[in-house]
């Protein structure tokens, strides 16, 4: 086998390094944030423009010499992402050294142990603070400025201790778009009876609320900056991330998490946030501030928000209750929470021993608190530098002595090859070591042809690897023994074989193949295959251009060109409307970047344009993600905002989308909205899981299986029996012969990864429902076939409903 090599290279660091190393302009000494803004950071009714913020970041490297300025990519739109590299001014002028210690600590295989003990004592702690990645929640950009101001110029004894030892890497907001819409929206609302309101859209292009869960699929632009020039170069031993709550809960969260912790996550990661979590809660108590509650509401399970911890680091999450915006609120005492994950917010309990009485609760009280526990956790890692350094070098040795299982395999032979590379991008991304075969090998009785792929584990981030390629057994947490289970506070599944439709297998034991490490991903692909995902991207190309497309009717495979092939038949290009409500919906903007990722045209379908009816002259197909059904029947109501973003679907839109189907046209339906069809389109289908209650049936977010059924189009290129996602979705019940089943549930087991209560409700019935309407068609999802970009497997249902 090939010797294991380094996880970066000098060169993937010098992007990223470059900037840092510039000595700083001398001028005058920075001003304060007061007089920069204009304001306090955290008074009533105040605002943040993002140009400012990283303006003032600017004048902080500018006026002094413990700052530095890092612009480290491009969001979405385009604005700069920027941080503050924050230390000592010696630390500063040797961030290229620290930098390599923290490279070296991180890979053990080629770091002794003695060695190590050197780079320890070198080295300095890297802690990474990460705000208003949620653009609602802004008060952590405000902290952010003023931590930064504190740590820029105070002479105070404990922040001295904190840039000798730490180098912080401050990130006043990683959702700049995001900031400055808010922004925009606050003070267009101010002094209006809709101030303080979220903005009538999602406030990250796509995915809204869901730019917290992309940390292992990395699709959107922020995520990639962040983990690619952030994350991977500086391989920080905490990762402090500031959100905000609901305004009754308790007044601060900060670890222990609640169980479960997630196996692939070391021990001594979740000991030491609970370490620096209980820290945070005592120094925020003896300060004299109360409601904070540790151990509740939040556990330590998903990936997709905890990337750090299967990196060798920390996660460490606080939750503020938040205000209108920047907007005071009043809360009594009587409003606050009785039945949150784990508290009561009005009653004193172990984890929650001061309750907050209630009264007026102002950005700047959230602002306070976030400056407590900056500090707090700052000064703790200062402390106890040393060892969070030989904790970081032991964690990730412990990863790469891992003996069991010794290795995952991708065979060279793959249904879908373009779904097979993209997961070995998105592993390779996240500083896995993919390795090919050159010749053919053979584990026991199994024979892998040349080109196969190998993840081993005798790697430091084995453990991403492991979590992303297993299946998941959600454990079984009771609220007292033999008492009902305790819900998951998030999704429980994330196998991304089984999720992209991928053949992936485990390998207990060492074996022997000859391999390389490899740099150029790929697999063979034969022809225009339905089952190959990358098919799409070039049919959609095809279409631009002006070439014909063709489909064989039998087998799903496509055909591009002038002729056209014996048995193949015209495949036209579908007018594609996504409905776009102004009650924001990340499942709508994880459509819209899906179809745009594999090159389908579209437009987005309002509310006003389906109301005012004529849909087939516009369009062929309008789709629907999912959202909730009475949302899409009655949007914002009156007065809850402007006038021009109120009102949903209503009579008018029922009736113009019944039309548009009677006509011909086809409506897609993903989980949720399917509710809406059944009950405002009059489809003779129902769900079956109406009325159930949620102590009898609950999936959070989980891998079901299913088969598929003979006959239907909408099936072509997937495999007889595969899973899909389900979250809380539909089962569909119909006795009509409009209605064709595609898909069913198996008769069971059902669960394939997660966690699951009350599979008898799911088991043999369908899952995807086909259902004429006159002329045309109304396809119901009882799942999110694109879900957060990443089931590429049933994005071949989507895309075939699209255009058979």
């Amino acid at each position: 086998m090939s010797l294991p090599t380094r996880l970066l290279t000098r060169a993937a660091l010098l992007p990223a390094l470059a900037v840092l190393l510039l000595p700083p302009a001398l001028s005058a000494a920075a001003p304060s944030p007061e007089a920069y803004f204009g304001h306090r950071m955290g008074a009533d009714k105040t605002v943040l423009d993002w140009s400012k913020v990283t303006g003032y970041l600017q004048e902080l490297e500018a006026g002094g010499d413990r700052v530095r300025f890092l612009d480290y990519g491009k969001s979405t739109e385009g604005r700069t992402m920027a941080l503050a590299v924050i230390s000592a001014p010696e630390n500063l002028k040797r961030l290229d050294r620290y930098n390599q210690i923290q490279k070296r600590l991180a890979d053990p295989r080629v770091t002794t142990p003695e060695e190590a003990v050197k780079f320890v004592a070198e080295g300095k702690a890297v802690v990474l603070i990460t705000c208003s990645v949620h653009a609602t929640e802004i008060a952590s950009t405000h902290t952010a400025v003023e931590f930064a101001w504190k740590l820029a110029t105070s002479k105070d004894s404990k922040i001295q201790n904190i840039l000798n030892n730490v180098i912080v890497l401050l990130a006043p907001s990683i959702n700049p778009d995001g900031l400055d819409m808010v922004t925009k929206w606050y003070r267009q609302t101010l002094g209006t009876p809709w101030e303080g309101t979220s903005p009538p859209e999602l406030y990250q292009k796509y995915v809204g609320h869901d730019n917290n869960r992309d940390w292992y699929m990395f699709t959107q632009a922020e995520s990639r900056a962040l983990v690619g020039q952030v994350h991977n170069v500086w391989h920080p031993h905490v990762v402090y991330d500031v959100h905000q709550m609901g305004p009754t809960a308790a007044r601060m969260f900060v670890p222990p998490w609640l169980d479960p912790v997630e196996p692939n996550i070391d021990p001594l990661i979740a000991q030491e946030c609970n370490m620096l979590g209980m820290t945070m809660a005592a120094d925020l108590t003896a300060a004299g501030r109360k409601g904070v509650v540790v151990n509740a509401v939040y556990d330590f399970w998903t990936p997709a928000r905890h990337y750090q911890s299967y990196h060798g680091g920390l996660r460490i999450l606080s939750e503020s209750a938040s205000v209108r915006i920047a907007s005071p609120i009043t809360v009594k005492q009587e409003q606050l929470s009785v039945n949150s994950l784990g508290y009561n917010a009005r009653e004193r309990s172990w984890n929650h021993l001061e309750p907050w009485p209630g009264g007026e609760w102002k950005l700047r009280d959230i602002v306070d608190d976030q400056l407590i526990a900056m500090e707090s956790l700052c000064n703790t890692v200062a402390l106890r530098r040393v060892e969070f350094l030989k904790g970081f070098y032991d964690i990730n040795r412990r990863a790469a002595e891992k003996r069991a299982p010794y290795a995952f395999v991708l065979p060279a032979t793959q249904a879908d090859p373009g779904a097979a590379k993209r997961l070995l991008e998105t592993l390779q991304f996240g500083g896995i070591e993919i390795e090919s075969s050159l010749e053919p090998f053979s584990i026991g009785s199994k024979q892998y042809p040349a080109g196969s792929y190998v993840v081993r584990m005798q790697q430091p981030w084995s453990n991403f690897a492991k979590t992303l390629l297993e299946r998941q057994k959600y454990p079984d947490l009771r609220l007292y023994p033999g008492g009902p289970p305790k819900r998951p506070y998030d999704v429980t599944a994330h196998t991304l074989p089984l999720l992209m439709g991928v053949s992936v297998e485990m390998v207990e034991d060492q074996f022997q193949a000859k391999l390389e490490r490899a740099t150029d991903l790929g697999f063979a692909a034969s022809g225009l295959s339905a089952s190959n995902s990358d098919s799409w991207k070039k049919v959609n190309d095809a279409w631009k251009r002006g070439t014909p497309v063709w489909r064989n009717l039998q087998t799903g495979e496509f055909a591009i060109g002038a002729r056209r092939p014996q048995g193949f038949s015209p495949l036209k290009q579908p007018r594609v409307g996504i409905y776009k409500s102004f009650v924001p919906s990340m499942d709508e903007g994880w459509t819209r970047w899906i179809v745009e990722h594999f090159g389908w045209q579209y437009s987005s379908v309002s509310t006003a344009m389906i109301r005012a009816g004529g849909l087939n002259e516009q369009y062929d197909v309008i789709v629907f993600a999912s959202q909730n059904s009475a949302v899409l029947e009655r949007g914002h109501r009156q007065g809850a905002m402007p006038e021009e973003f109120t009102g949903g679907l209503g009579k008018e839109g029922a009736v113009a989308l019944r039309q548009f189907a009677e006509a011909g046209g086809k409506l897609i339906f993903f989980n949720d909205s399917g509710e809406y069809a059944s009950d405002q389109l009059s489809l003779p289908v129902k769900n079956g899981l109406k009325g159930v209650s949620s102590r009898e049936f609950y999936c959070p977010g989980s891998l079901l299986s299913v088969r598929l059924e003979a006959g239907s189009p909408l099936g072509f290129g997937l495999p007889q029996e595969f899973t899909i996602w389900n979250e809380q979705s539909p089962v569909w019940e119909s006795e009509s012969p409009d209605a064709r089943t595609v898909v069913r549930y198996t008769a069971g087991p059902v669960l394939a990864s997660g966690w699951l209560l009350g599979e008898k409700f799911l088991a043999g019935k369908p899952a995807l429902l086909d259902v004429a309407i006159g002329r045309g068609r109304a396809v119901l999802f009882g799942m999110r076939p694109q879900y957060r970009a990443q089931s590429w497997l049933t994005l071949k249902l989507f895309f075939n409903s699209l255009v058979m």
